[in-house]
């Protein structure tokens, strides 16, 4: 289902049902302990057990010739532990957040893949406090992780970039290193997952509701050019969705390597 219901078609004297923020929102689907839970908030327990599941069903019982399973599990741990991870933070230091970095990378693939799912057929991470909570964990870790390796000054001289050298321009550096770090980079860690999701849901919905509004009279021609369109979008959302939980980790490590390097 959309997210708002339309009966509309061309040449029936109504205009086209353009998506918009109301694509966006759902009323409660039921009542649990006086919390209200909606499509999205469904949708996000839904993936957190099936992404655990498939977790514990790869690695649980892992054995020496691996199933079809595990191979897709071990495939997908390899990738983001040797190329994001040690690529990142190297393998002495990145080895203990591995899991943690797995566990983002296919929690994130699951939120973004409901788009393409039928009856979910919704982005979670289109909703911004989904990927805005997902940004603070990384902050969380990496802020705590500057000040436990460097100390408390050396914490600071390594967020604000300190340096000596830059003269009468340090303090003016300093300040916006901080505020660029400790504000602008979660910010833009959480609403650059947020706004890939949301603006290829608003895609595939306007192509999706044009190719029912156009199912009438000659505009049926016009409605099969819109299909094939939602048919490529999708397509092409598939990759999107893999790609932005890969940049969300790569992103991780980054801050998290950054934390860790020496301050010189």
């Amino acid at each position: 289902m959309l997210a708002f219901e339309t009966d509309c078609h061309i040449f029936d004297g109504c205009g086209f049902p353009t998506p918009g923020l109301h694509s966006f929102v759902f009323e409660p689907l039921f009542t649990v302990g006086g919390i209200e839970v909606n499509k999205p908030m469904l949708l996000a327990v839904l993936g957190s057990v099936i992404t655990i599941v498939f977790l514990w069903a790869a690695f649980g019982r892992a054995k020496l010739v691996p199933g079809k399973l595990q191979m897709v599990g071990e495939a997908g741990y390899d990738f983001i532990r040797k190329g994001i991870v040690y690529e990142a933070l190297g393998k002495k230091e990145g080895e203990k957040y591995v899991p943690l970095m797995v566990s983002l990378f296919f929690f994130i693939w699951m939120m973004n893949l409901w788009s393409i799912i039928p009856v979910a057929q919704f982005p979670v991470t289109s909703i911004i406090a989904y990927p805005a909570g997902l940004a603070l964990l990384v902050y969380l870790i990496w802020v705590p992780l500057t000040f436990k390796r460097h100390g408390f000054i050396g914490g600071i001289k390594n967020i604000s970039g300190y340096n000596k050298e830059l003269g009468w321009v340090l303090p003016l550096v300093m300040i916006l290193e901080l505020f660029s770090n400790l504000l602008i980079r979660p910010f833009t860690h959480a609403v650059r997952l947020f706004a890939n999701m949301f603006a290829g849901h608003v895609l595939l919905l306007i192509f999706t509701i044009a190719s029912w509004y156009l199912l009438n009279g000659i505009g049926i021609a016009y409605a099969g050019v819109s299909f094939v369109m939602v048919i490529l979008l999708t397509v092409f959302e598939m990759f999107i969705q893999a790609l932005q939980a890969y940049v969300f980790v790569l992103l991780a490590c980054s801050y998290i390597q950054g934390a860790l390097a020496e301050h010189h």
